[in-house]
């Protein structure tokens, strides 16, 4: 059994600098298949290499060559044509902004002439209205005048009767533990002596047939014999278990007539109670209608007194809304003549601030006129469209040495297990703890399948198991003889034998 090796782990220095290298010829690259020239109908865009630059490693020290490109975008002849027409009138605004700003002091040297501008409107000749106050309302009517009591009582019609009389007490269990044995004894003690003379009878007849103990025919009648006895004695419990029944039956028959008994009186007692509370129940009814009728009759006279005292207060009411839409429209017309006065001044204030922005628009032209001269117009560059350029993406050079070594370090993982199994395996299989027949000459089927502590082991079967039995895992005695005779000995058959406990300690600790 070879112990694997494990696998050496990657260098990080190395495989950092192999990154970076790798990292910068596809950034190169990149670069590279990126710079695309392109040629639009209104010019065109060129890219060119101008230059190199020199980078070095940090961690390697190893030099790099960088490469610098210049973008060169150059118009088409009728955008060309365009710009330069484009300058030339931008020059003619621009000259003519110069000599337009020239006029602008005398203009802005001079104060604005307000002296004929329309007089603003006088909020102090606006009269203010004078409003009609609204007067109170009315003195209306809240109280009735008597209308009797309601009688809010019914009469006494006498106490309702809420308890009932004893009617002795409910018999809520009986006997039941009712002692079985007592009957299983008496019975059994009668069957016991007939079933030991039977007993006796039939091992004397046994005997006389010549039949011995032991024998198949004599367990044969003794077994019959004891079944007899046992479902006589099964017969005497379910004889006791019988008579325990009717013992508890009798009983509680005895409770449930008491229970009739106690409940026959407490319906008697319930049935006169029921009697007395229907009588009272009648005079209450009686009662309570009388004090309805008296109710009825106030509660006529209290809608006619409501009824007056409504109308006379619908009356009132109707009086003071008239008086109040009166003093509304009044106000209503003092509103208006306000309104008026207000709409005047406003007309008066919107003809000021008319002439005054009239005035603000010939101060301000020319300088709105010099700031157009001199905003000019633009040509249009030329419309690159995105282009389909190719990529290469970075190799995870660094990833590919790590996973590589995680690779050789699983399989090696891998084979350590697969050793540690096999010696688990094998060490399962000695027969540690005792002395095991190890002469050769005692085994057949002999094929060596490894080694453990420098001593061979071999699959074998014993000479005395057949050919299809397991297989055993052991050593020969005449090998470890030779090496370890303190572990081996020989049986009175001069047969060796092996102590695997000495001559595996080791291993087996590892167990």
């Amino acid at each position: 059994m070879g112990k694997p090796k494990a696998p050496k782990p990657p260098d990080p220095r190395e495989t950092a600098a192999a990154q970076t290298a790798t990292n910068i010829g596809t950034a190169i690259a990149n670069g590279t298949l990126g710079n695309i020239n392109q040629v639009t109908p209104d010019g065109s865009l060129t890219y060119s290499q101008t230059g190199t630059t020199k980078w070095k490693d940090p961690l390697s020290g190893a030099f790099y060559d960088i490469p610098s490109w210049t973008a060169t975008q150059t118009l088409s002849p009728a955008q060309q044509a365009i710009k330069d027409q484009t300058d030339a009138a931008e020059k003619n605004l621009a000259t003519l902004a110069n000599n337009q700003s020239t006029r602008l002091n005398d203009l802005l040297g001079r104060p604005i002439d307000l002296s004929g501008a329309p007089a603003a409107g006088n909020p102090n000749a606006i009269n203010l209205p004078q409003y009609q106050q609204y007067g109170p309302g009315p003195a209306l009517q809240t109280a009735l005048p008597g209308t009797g009591n309601v009688q809010g009582t019914v009469a006494n019609a006498g106490t309702i009767q809420t308890t009932l009389g004893n009617a002795g007490d409910v018999k809520r269990n009986y006997e039941t533990n009712f002692d079985t044995k007592r009957y299983e004894d008496a019975l059994m003690a009668r069957m016991n002596p007939q079933l030991e003379r039977d007993r006796a009878a039939l091992e004397t007849q046994l005997a006389n047939q010549g039949l011995q103990p032991g024998s198949e025919a004599y367990n044969r009648a003794i077994d019959q014999a004891n079944r007899q006895t046992n479902d006589a004695r099964f017969g005497a419990i379910l004889n006791a278990g019988q008579e325990q029944s009717r013992q508890v039956g009798l009983a509680q028959q005895a409770a449930t007539f008491e229970n009739a008994a106690q409940q026959q009186a407490h319906g008697q007692m319930l049935q006169n109670g029921q009697f007395a509370n229907q009588a009272q129940n009648q005079q209450y009814t009686q009662n309570a209608n009388t004090m309805q009728l008296a109710n009825a009759a106030q509660q006529q006279t209290f809608n006619q007194a409501l009824a007056v005292a409504g109308f006379s207060n619908d009356a009132l009411q109707q009086m003071h809304q008239n008086s109040q839409s009166t003093t509304a429209a009044n106000n209503a017309l003092k509103d208006q003549s306000f309104n008026a006065q207000q709409a005047q001044l406003a007309a008066q204030n919107a003809a000021r601030a008319q002439y005054l922005n009239e005035m603000y628009a010939q101060r301000n032209q020319p300088i709105n006129e010099i700031s157009s001269l001199l905003s000019g117009a633009q040509v249009n560059n030329p419309n690159f469209v995105p282009t389909q350029g190719q990529r290469i993406e970075p190799v995870n050079y660094a990833g590919l040495v790590q996973g590589n070594y995680q690779g050789q370090l699983d399989a090696y993982r891998t084979r350590q297990n697969a050793v540690s199994g096999a010696l688990g395996n094998l060490l399962g299989m000695l027969p540690f703890g005792k002395m095991a027949d190890s002469d050769r000459r005692l085994k057949k089927d002999i094929k060596k399948v490894g080694k453990l502590d420098g001593h061979s082991l071999y699959a074998y079967r014993y000479k005395s198991e057949p050919a299809h039995g397991p297989k055993h895992i052991g050593v020969m005695a005449q090998e470890v003889e030779r090496t370890r005779p303190d572990v081996v000995s020989r049986g009175l058959d001069g047969m060796r034998r092996v102590d695997y406990g000495r001559l595996f300690a080791a291993g087996r600790k590892r167990r």
